[in-house]
């Protein structure tokens, strides 16, 4: 694709106007995906907003300008969540929410968060086009700092509008130009007692509904714009220590050797066939590694690995985890050396109620989309928002599956068929 053109123009440049319908227009998308690349753009044509950024500030304001233009009542909670009200016919009923971020990861791409957000405005346009008015009321957010690329760790907006967060932990948080949680928040005009007191009143919120780029190759391959996700996958970290008898690779005959990186390395290679035993959904990855001691004529005495397990059924993900193990101890046993472990990390899945799954099903129907249904391996704002209420998530063809990268890239009619969806969707929740 041709450097240089602007965002926009790339979009359009393959773009099929049909799509412009039930006041949903293409042209506008595009331009304001592109207005926002141009915030924290970097060398490489790359999006660098971390959260609770001078970047993030500012994309947050360019949209929340266009969510007044839009009719929508705009606040910003002090957690730095923007919030975009449109009231319902009956504004005593809970509200539709719809939203996802514009903080990026380093030198990451300009669709994972910002489409979501432009999604779920574009809806209110349509609206406001076609004369619609709901009967519930609807709030487009964008919410702060999901992706976590200042403190390792992210959510951290849609965890204060739940009341998820643990403050004690936050405030022994240290970015890496030595700034803690708080002083981050002051570079950004909030503060912790702000961020304390964003949590909503949940009885006030029915659904959080949010699109997102898929970030992998399944709606690709079946050539799909869109798909629906069945639910978002928990993570479980463990860490495993294989120790064996270091020695020197010469001298020591093969037949009296209690080598754990052969250990190890049959772990890894046995890993890899248990998830597909257990669920269509689960996947388990080593994708880190430390070896002591890590020299070219010593045998390795210790094996230290990480396996990140997900499913996004509690059960078979739980199910996964216990074979891990059992299968770690089988193969240390065999080569005689020990194996420990230690939990680093265990997050419940979010499943997605089936009926929801099933509204979703007819607006593709009604769009003529085949309602491809998929799991989410990666974590996102609905995630944290599912553990405490409803929510529905919509996913976008990714080329490549590429994510978290410049050469992030969804195709302008592929987005724009979602937001139709989206928009038949949020209609059949009124």
């Amino acid at each position: 694709m041709d450097r240089n053109l602007s965002l926009k123009e790339k979009l359009l440049k393959q773009y099929n106007d049909k799509h412009n319908n039930d006041g949903i227009v293409g042209e506008r998308l595009a331009n304001r995906l592109n207005e926002l690349s141009q915030i924290g753009l970097t060398d490489d044509n790359g999006s660098d907003r971390p959260g609770f950024s001078k970047e993030e500030k500012q994309a947050k304001e360019l949209v929340a300008s266009w969510m007044q233009e839009a009719g929508l009542d705009v606040r910003e909670d002090g957690a730095g969540n923007i919030i975009g009200r449109l009231d319902g016919r009956n504004n005593g009923l809970p509200a539709i929410l719809c939203g996802s971020h514009l903080d990026s990861v380093p030198n990451g791409g300009h669709f994972d968060g910002p489409l979501g957000v432009l999604s779920a405005l574009e809806v209110v346009e349509a609206w406001n086009k076609t004369g619609f008015k709901p009967e519930k009321p609807y709030e487009v957010v964008i919410f702060s700092d999901e992706e976590g690329s200042r403190f390792n760790g992210g959510l951290n907006g849609s965890e204060a509008l739940i009341g998820n967060s643990d403050l004690e932990k936050k405030l022994k948080l240290v970015d890496k130009d030595g700034l803690s949680f708080e002083e981050v928040l002051n570079n950004v005009e909030l503060t912790i007692e702000g961020y304390s007191n964003a949590n909503r009143n949940l009885d006030d919120i029915e659904m959080f509904v949010e699109v997102h780029i898929e970030q992998g190759k399944r709606l690709e391959n079946r050539e799909l714009p869109c798909g629906i996700v069945t639910g978002i996958a928990g993570p479980c970290w463990l860490e495993l220590t294989f120790t064996g008898e270091a020695g020197h690779a010469g001298n020591t005959p093969m037949n009296d050797r209690k080598d754990a990186l052969v250990a190890a390395s049959e772990f890894i290679f046995e890993v890899n066939k248990l998830p597909g035993q257990i669920s269509d959904s689960a996947v388990a990855t080593i994708g880190k590694q430390i070896v002591e001691p890590n020299g070219v004529n010593v045998i390795p005495g210790k094996v230290v690995l990480y396996v990140d397990i997900r499913d996004i059924f509690l059960e078979t993900r739980d199910q996964l985890v216990d074979e891990v193990l059992s299968l770690s101890k089988e193969i240390s046993q065999k080569h005689q050396i020990t194996v420990e472990h230690e939990e680093k990390l265990r997050v419940e899945p979010v499943p997605i109620e089936e009926q929801t799954q099933n509204i979703l099903e007819q607006s593709f129907h009604e769009r003529g989309i085949e309602p491809y249904k998929l799991p989410s391996g990666a974590g996102h704002d609905a995630m944290i928002i599912g553990d405490k209420l409803p929510i529905a998530m919509l996913f976008v063809q990714s080329k490549d599956g590429i994510s978290h990268n410049p050469a992030e890239w969804s195709d302008l009619n592929d987005c724009v068929q979602t937001v139709h969806v989206l928009k038949n969707f949020i209609e059949k929740l009124q």
